[in-house]
């Protein structure tokens, strides 16, 4: 199984929790961790993403808050299961509030700069439907101190969306305890990807 982890916003290859899933899986013979860098506009990331699931074989996906929010757009283009932690589900309306205006293009990097065009992408890019939803495991935490998590609560207990949802009280954003939660995330991949 080829595990493609997506790091959220403001977070790079080396993100904590990708670390940790990488030296989880480094004990298993048959999980491999792909940590690519997203620091790049939706549109390029998302296309590389798409590119790199073709070459892998049994791609399954993990994404944390912006992750998330690609990982799902990826699950819904690809088939893939995956695994959702504290996502993004509207990140246009989460990056006008954070950065007013005047502040875009706001420097996420040396390299890239988000722009409202960028903005504009990201809600042409969101999905309404998520056909395959019983192959995504949410994980949500109540104490996000960035999202709300009932977005993501809503949106996945919908009966065309109903994903599998652990929505824990306290917590935060970064989900502090997901060393805890590898085993279980893997197992639900590995669960659905034979079943494909």
């Amino acid at each position: 199984m080829n595990i493609i982890y997506l790091h959220g916003f403001q977070s790079n290859s080396l993100s904590a929790k990708g670390q940790l899933l990488q030296q989880y899986c480094e004990q298993k013979t048959n999980f491999q961790v792909h940590l690519p860098d997203l620091n790049v506009p939706p549109l390029q990331a998302l296309q590389a993403m798409s590119t790199l699931i073709q070459q892998l074989e049994h791609p399954v996906l993990v994404g944390s808050s912006l992750g998330g929010f690609y990982a799902m757009q990826l699950v819904v283009q690809h088939a893939l299961p995956a695994v959702l932690i504290n996502p993004a589900m509207q990140p246009w309306h989460l990056f006008r509030q954070l950065f007013a205006t005047a502040q875009l293009p706001y420097a996420v990097t040396e390299h890239w700069s988000l722009d409202e065009s960028q903005l504009e992408d990201l809600a042409h890019l969101a999905v309404s439907d998520v056909p395959n939803a019983h192959q995504i495991l949410v994980l949500l935490q109540q104490g996000d101190e960035v999202l709300d998590v009932k977005d993501a609560q809503r949106f996945f207990s919908q009966p065309k969306n109903c994903a599998m949802i652990i929505n824990e009280m306290q917590g935060t954003h970064g989900m502090d305890n997901f060393a805890e939660k590898i085993p279980m995330a893997l197992q639900f991949l590995s669960d659905h990807l034979r079943k494909m």
